[in-house]
């Protein structure tokens, strides 16, 4: 993950001193609005929302309720969640232009589109009793937005929609902290019709990431709408998600956070090690995608996450999809997103 969250900023950097930022304006206005600014500017419906999670952490929900051209609010329509991965936003949902953004794609097709935010980024750094800039707010990893983050977000949702169960997109960390609350946490799980995952991890023992390969497969999106892109990412994190993920390197077990100490992992799990999460637990239906070019989400460790799934009904390998063509590859409606459509409308 260091690798991902190093390269991004390296583009950055030399892209300023080799003058692709200096002297000019984006090329696409969106590279200088926020997220519910993207949505209106491509005429659709725009709402926000405050959500308060448990531990007092402020996050931002975006929704879209119906497609631009479909202006009937009155009518209820299923829910679609989609949760971004490590160092993004919802913003990532919307970046491409609306026939190729899975956020537009979806309310198009007619569905309610709400779009989650992870605690610490861009979009979700208030609390409701800690000041921003102090370490108690940052001590939180993929742990905590698995234990309050979505399920107070999946709660909200479906209280306010009144519907009893949704449909969860998920990409990369988004599948992660999926899978945690899914298999740990049977209420929230039972609100879930169907999670797709995109990039699945859970196990990191077999990435293979050099900054070389990666920014080789990240050519086509530099030269795609790469202010768009990187305006809004990397859409930061803590510190301690980023350790959390470094101490997965060596283990094909997705475990909680080691606080470093026996006392300290007392304090939090009541034992001296932190407990493992157990994928088998989850009964949720899941459908999943995986690139065989993925140097994050390497596919030895999705082919062992794969076993562990318990109701899989739809597994697709593209051979030529890296870890972000999920979210800005220019064919991902064809290679993806018509296909979780299709399973939605199978499973009605």
């Amino acid at each position: 993950m260091w690798c991902l969250f190093t390269l991004i900023y390296s583009i950055l950097i030399l892209g300023s001193a080799q003058g692709v930022f200096q002297n000019r304006k984006s090329v696409n206005p969106e590279a200088n609005m926020n997220i519910s600014q993207i949505i209106s500017y491509w005429g659709y419906p725009d709402e926000e929302y405050n959500v308060v999670t448990e531990d007092g952490y402020i996050l931002d929900l975006y929704r879209i309720p119906y497609g631009k051209l479909k202006s009937n609010n009155s009518a209820q329509r299923l829910v679609v969640y989609l949760q971004h991965g490590l160092l993004t936003s919802a913003s990532t949902w919307i970046s491409n232009l609306p026939n190729n953004s899975l956020g537009f794609i979806l309310a198009d097709a007619g569905y309610d589109v709400w779009m989650g935010n992870s605690r610490g980024n861009t979009w979700s750094r208030k609390h409701v009793y800690l000041e921003t800039n102090s370490s108690a707010f940052w001590a939180f990893s993929f742990d905590e937005m698995a234990k309050y983050d979505l399920p107070a977000s999946i709660d909200f949702i479906v209280k306010q929609t009144g519907q009893e169960e949704i449909f969860y997109v998920g990409h990369s960390q988004g599948t992660t902290i999926a899978f945690i609350t899914f298999s740990t946490i049977p209420k929230i799980a039972e609100k879930i019709k169907i999670f797709f995952a995109l990039a699945p991890v859970v196990s990191i023992k077999h990435m293979k990431c050099t900054l070389f390969k990666l920014a080789i497969k990240w050519k086509s999106v530099i030269k795609s709408r790469f202010d768009v892109y990187f305006s809004h990412n990397p859409a930061g994190t803590s510190v301690q998600n980023i350790l959390h993920w470094s101490q997965l390197r060596y283990t094909t077990h997705l475990k909680a956070f080691d606080w470093g100490s026996t006392v300290l992992n007392l304090v939090h799990f009541n034992k001296t090690t932190p407990p493992s999460y157990n994928v088998t637990n989850m009964n949720v239906t899941t459908a999943t995608w995986n690139g065989e070019k993925d140097l994050l989400a390497d596919p030895e460790d999705v082919n062992i996450l794969y076993s562990e799934i318990t109701n899989l009904i739809y597994h697709k390998s593209i051979p030529h999809y890296n870890h972000m063509d999920f979210l800005f590859g220019l064919d991902a409606y064809h290679q993806v997103y018509h296909e979780i459509i299709d399973i939605i409308q199978e499973n009605l």
